[in-house]
């Protein structure tokens, strides 16, 4: 469903655009961070979601929509839709533990999405959508398993999400970025499916109403 809307959209955006899609991203060295901050990259479902999501989370300083857990360089939109990459669709995380700790990012993270659907999120299917968690050390993989045993007391079904090493993020192209901020109800899919999830959380105190980040 979000492929197919996205579609719609973007043809009746821009050439520019249509040609961004196909633009290759650059590779992001998992050591390239401040030293204030820390990194957390996890996917589920559709990543303009989760970039609305965190981007209302104060502690976080910066959400990236990208493609990562698969083994194809520089993956386009196009190539990640069909499923034949390995990536998924995720969003890789700045923040300063001093404001928000690791273990609230997972509680949102599990209340964002159903991480007990193999390879789906509502109507978006397929390998892309997928739940998913890439640490970078033993710290937060350790973190992320003591969370996701915590997070199935709340869910009947087990929980399918797979917490794998991050071997590299391809930051998705620029028009995925800060998505439901700037298009908002100009795309279907955010009035259908991005802004109940986020009145969702909001009515669970989870989040708040507007983005931190600007």
């Amino acid at each position: 469903m979000k492929s197919f809307l996205a579609l719609l959209f973007v043809t009746a955006a821009t050439a520019t655009v249509l040609a961004a899609d196909t633009k290759p991203m650059k590779d992001q060295p998992a050591s390239a961070k401040p030293a204030a901050t820390q990194r957390l990259t996890f996917g589920g479902g559709c990543f303009w979601c989760m970039e609305a999501v965190f981007q209302r989370l104060k502690g976080v300083k910066s959400v990236a929509s990208g493609y990562a857990g698969g083994d194809v360089k520089n993956p386009s939109y196009k190539e990640v839709c069909t499923g034949d990459t390995g990536h998924a669709e995720v969003v890789q995380l700045e923040f300063d533990p001093a404001e928000v700790s690791f273990e609230t990012l997972m509680h949102v993270f599990w209340a964002a999405h159903d991480p007990t659907t193999l390879n789906r999120q509502g109507h978006d299917s397929g390998t892309q959508y997928r739940s998913i968690i890439l640490y970078e050390n033993e710290e937060q993989k350790t973190a992320a398993e003591k969370s996701k045993a915590e997070a199935q007391k709340e869910f009947k079904d087990p929980i399918v999400t797979q917490i794998v090493p991050l071997k590299a993020f391809y930051k998705a192209e620029d028009y995925h970025q800060d998505y439901f901020n700037s298009t908002g109800d100009k795309n279907p899919y955010c009035t259908v499916v991005i802004r109940p999830k986020l009145q969702k959380l909001l009515s669970k105190g989870l989040i708040r109403d507007e983005p931190y980040l600007k």
